[in-house]
């Protein structure tokens, strides 16, 4: 069936980073394009970033300059490198994989988005 099965996260110390991993299995995605999206307590689901298959990517302004995202096609996995992390950065992070069809204007959106991971934590101290 399918998976995706995020790993990298855990406790880092305002300033670190962290390099955050998503695999993908159980299908073919070829043509997909991927993403990434957080939850932190008491707040909703929020987009990050995403990329398309040809790596076209986009962030939300918050990480933008902070965060990259990329992947490999070959691995069917999509990487979120995070650097000069701020404690408001922590969340459950999500990965997920994009719809057929989507339009890169629409991958802000999570019903853009077909299948999700479990989520993993991250967090910030200061």
């Amino acid at each position: 069936q399918v998976q995706l099965v995020e790993s990298g996260g855990g406790l880092v110390q305002a300033g670190g980073s962290l390099r955050l991993s998503c695999a993908a299995s159980g299908r073919t995605w070829s043509g997909y394009a991927m993403g990434w999206f957080r939850q932190a307590p008491g707040k909703g689901r929020e987009f990050v970033a995403a990329i398309t298959w040809s790596g076209s990517t986009y962030y939300t302004d918050s990480v933008k300059g902070r965060f990259t995202i990329s992947r490999d096609n070959a691995k069917n996995t999509v990487y979120l490198q995070m650097s000069s992390l701020k404690p408001e950065d922590t969340a459950v992070y999500y990965c997920a994989t994009g719809r057929p069809g989507v339009v890169d204007r629409d991958l802000t959106s999570p019903y853009a988005y077909s299948y999700w991971g479990q989520g993993i934590q991250v967090t910030v101290s200061s």
